[in-house]
């Protein structure tokens, strides 16, 4: 038995199947934009080209190694992706000495919530011990 032929993608250089891997996903994330804003939804753009992607894997109009080049190339970088986020939020953090007592009460009440429910989940799991039967 031969093994199967590979692909005309799989044959490409890796620089050039990482850019038409890219174009796949840019395109999709500027799909689902336009579809939001022409039809108005109240979602992000981006979750929802991230949904026709994962619509388009599942029904086989992509496959998968047209993509994985580029999707392994941005999650090697995806610190460098949440710089921006970051800044932004750091600017934010002066307003949040305004909110001092509300953060420490948010806080407080995460932690007497997620004490609760670890000491309820752990009461509930264990299972009863009883005495000897007679």
């Amino acid at each position: 038995m031969t093994a199967p032929e590979p692909s005309t993608t799989a044959r490409l250089p890796v620089p050039v199947r990482f850019v038409l891997g890219l174009g796949v996903l840019v395109g999709f994330a500027a799909g689902g934009q336009a579809l939001v804003t022409v039809s108005g939804l109240p979602l992000p753009g981006s979750v929802v080209g991230l949904a026709l992607l994962w619509a388009a894997l599942g029904l086989k109009i992509v496959r998968l190694h047209w993509i994985a080049d580029a999707a392994d190339g941005l999650l090697g970088i995806l610190g460098l992706l949440f710089v921006p986020a970051t800044v932004g939020f750091i600017g934010y953090l002066s307003a949040g000495a305004a909110w001092g007592l509300w953060l420490l009460v948010m806080t407080a009440g995460l932690l007497l919530g997620g004490g609760v429910a670890g000491v309820l989940a752990s009461r509930l799991a264990r299972p009863e011990q009883r005495g000897p039967e007679v």
